[in-house]
């Protein structure tokens, strides 16, 4: 039930957070910073614009236009030993709960069978993102499998949809039109759709699928194809296609903070909402080295997912604030 619009919204002021499960919705605060966020999302409804400030508003960075996203997809994507073997507590989903929750962090994202497998325990004390598609290590093609629903996400009571789209890849056409329909469903339940743009396959280099101009155009990419959340990787300062380097000619690419500004740049000029993955697990000087290239270059935060929950939970803790300490400008 919706009784205000967020684009009337002042600093102060209490909206209602939509949910159809709610007789009396719950009134929601939105903070200067945020209401300037939701400003660019024209055109959308005010259901995606409330669930955005939920995300946004959540957490111990809540309000200050950043995130910090706890992503668990890993199992299905790479398999359950190299995911969790690691650290064999994480084996149990509602781990990824608690540890996303204590850690005050702004959603926790992850395919239907593990947010089911949660979703009664830690109702209602962390947004969740769906990831409704998927891919997994045992094939070759560059392709995801269309594994859940947007009514799924509504009966979870999800804050948000994912889905992971390669351009690049030969699969893209069909990818690409599969977003569409997501989109298209995720609009009409009112549920913002952040796509995870990862380049590969096709004529695309193992170290083009980090490249600065690669990068930016997957972040751009996606944007037009309707994501009101973009995921990508961080960019390296390599220029993968000859037909770009020319335009990145005029300038040295070396510092990663004009890397992030120029692919925040390609997101609509920063009207879209930009994250960078974790990667691979690396050491914490580099992670926190990596945020604060993000946070200096305008990017929106960070999506850590086996950085965070292949660790230990109490360095996994110390980890995650340190790295709120950097977005909330204090590290």
């Amino acid at each position: 039930m919706i009784t205000a619009s967020v684009t009337d919204t002042q600093d102060g002021d209490d909206l209602p957070e939509p949910d159809i499960q709610r007789e009396h919705p719950v009134r929601m605060h939105i903070s200067d910073t945020v209401h300037n966020i939701l400003a660019h999302y024209e055109g959308e409804s005010a259901e995606i614009k409330m669930n955005l400030a939920r995300i946004l508003m959540h957490g111990r960075v809540g309000g200050s236009g950043r995130l910090i996203i706890l992503p668990v997809d890993q199992g299905i994507e790479h398999g359950p030993a190299r995911s969790f073997a690691a650290n064999p507590a994480a084996y149990d989903p509602h781990y990824h709960f608690r540890l996303a929750i204590d850690a005050g962090l702004s959603a926790f994202a992850a395919p239907a069978g593990l947010l089911a497998a949660g979703a009664d325990s830690f109702a209602g004390q962390i947004p969740t993102i769906l990831k409704l598609n998927a891919a997994n290590s045992l094939t070759v093609i560059k392709d995801q499998a269309v594994v859940a629903t947007v009514d799924d996400a509504v009966r979870l009571n999800c804050a948000a949809v994912g889905f992971t789209l390669y351009p690049g890849s030969d699969a893209f056409i069909g990818q690409a039109e599969e977003l569409r329909i997501v989109g298209q469903e995720a609009r009409a339940a009112g549920l913002p759709l952040l796509v995870w743009s990862y380049p590969r396959g096709g004529l695309i280099s193992e170290q083009g699928e980090t490249a600065l101009d690669i990068i930016a155009y997957a972040a751009h990419v996606a944007v037009e194809l309707g994501a009101h959340i973009v995921k990508v990787k961080l960019p390296s300062e390599h220029i993968e296609q000859d037909a770009a380097r020319l335009a990145y000619a005029d300038r040295q690419w070396s510092d990663p903070v004009e890397r992030i500004r120029h692919v925040v740049q390609a997101a609509f000029a920063g009207r879209r909402l930009v994250i960078f993955s974790g990667g691979a697990a690396k050491d914490a000087e580099s992670l926190y080295q990596d945020a604060r290239a993000i946070r200096d270059g305008g990017g929106s935060g960070s999506i850590i997912g086996r950085n965070s929950f292949q660790r230990p939970r109490s360095e996994a803790l110390a980890m995650l604030n340190e790295v709120v300490r950097i977005y909330s400008g204090t590290g």
